[in-house]
């Protein structure tokens, strides 16, 4: 008898323990015919008694592993202690997945039949809705709650260094049932081969959170990977909007790893163009922008100089 493939799902958790058990509780529901999965929660150093608590969680169809950081060592680090673990236990898949996530039952089983009906693409990713509440916007209808996407796939705006989600805010329609090329794959929801990560690496601990993501797509690209959006692949993230654009610590991670994300791959009149830019946050920026630019600079990469609360 063929071996099962292994599917390993990664969940990074810091101090919100709710959302990963209501994360947990999606998992149970998922079809599990067909291969093994296992769970692994990394938790980030969390203060409110998640550990404690998940390690008595008893999962149905599935082994729930806990991994224990003793600090916040962001989204890229703490990722990265798990999918080093799953590739030791011989993980033939992983999926990267938030923790305010909801999943589909048929999720994982719609990505295996991607990752047979498409053997030359190496990441995945899926149609992420906005779960009912989270959205932008507040013009839906009823009816259209939960079927408003956040996204399906990505773009990566090269003169500006942005990477946007694609169809964000429009309510689902058939139209975007058809599987296509992605710039980037979100670490909401990445589903990789392992031996993406194995021959290319993970994601790059330098950026801490935000383009973490987007590095690993574009290094696996550039070695002539595909990425690729999977519409049948569904899930529901509780997106948060916290640390959303002018917070600090947006100012501050996006406005240092822009440049880092940038220097590193964008043309060179665009890297001209960042330079400029940067000039003038330094000049007349924004506390944590000034902050961000100067950290690039001065190679302060990593949690930088930002201080978790």
């Amino acid at each position: 008898m063929d071996k099962l493939p292994s599917v390993y799902i990664i969940i990074l958790n810091w101090n919100r323990l709710g959302d990963t058990l209501s994360c947990l509780e999606s998992i149970e529901t998922i079809s599990k015919t067909g291969f093994d999965l296992h769970v692994l929660v990394v938790d980030n150093g969390s203060t409110d008694g998640s550990v404690e608590t998940l390690k008595k969680y008893k999962g149905d169809g599935f082994i729930l592993s806990i991994i224990e950081n003793r600090e916040n060592l962001g989204f890229a680090a703490g990722n990265n202690i798990g999918i080093e673990y799953a590739i030791k236990e011989a993980a033939d898949f992983l999926l990267v997945l938030n923790n305010d996530t909801l999943v589909d039952k048929n999720l994982l089983k719609e990505f295996l039949v991607a990752a047979k009906k498409y053997p030359q693409v190496g990441i995945f990713t899926p149609k992420i809705y906005f779960a009912k509440g989270f959205e932008f916007k507040k013009k839906y209808k009823e009816e259209d709650l939960g079927k408003v996407i956040w996204s399906a796939g990505g773009d990566i705006d090269w003169n500006n260094v942005y990477a946007t989600n694609r169809h964000v805010d429009e309510v689902d329609s058939k139209r975007l049932d058809k599987d296509t090329d992605s710039d980037f794959a979100t670490g909401a929801a990445m589903f990789l081969r392992a031996e993406v990560v194995k021959k290319y690496g993970n994601f790059d601990e330098r950026y801490f959170m935000y383009f973490e993501d987007v590095d690993l797509c574009e290094r696996y690209k550039r070695v002539g990977g595909k990425i690729m959006y999977v519409s049948k692949c569904r899930l529901w993230h509780k997106v948060a909007q916290s640390s959303g654009i002018g917070s600090d610590l947006n100012d501050y991670f996006i406005s240092r790893n822009r440049l880092l994300f940038g220097m590193g791959y964008a043309p060179l009149r665009t890297k001209m163009a960042l330079y400029k830019e940067s000039v003038k946050f330094l000049l007349n920026g924004r506390v944590w922008q000034k902050k961000g630019v100067v950290d690039f600079y001065t190679a302060n990469f990593g949690k930088g100089s930002w201080k978790f609360k």
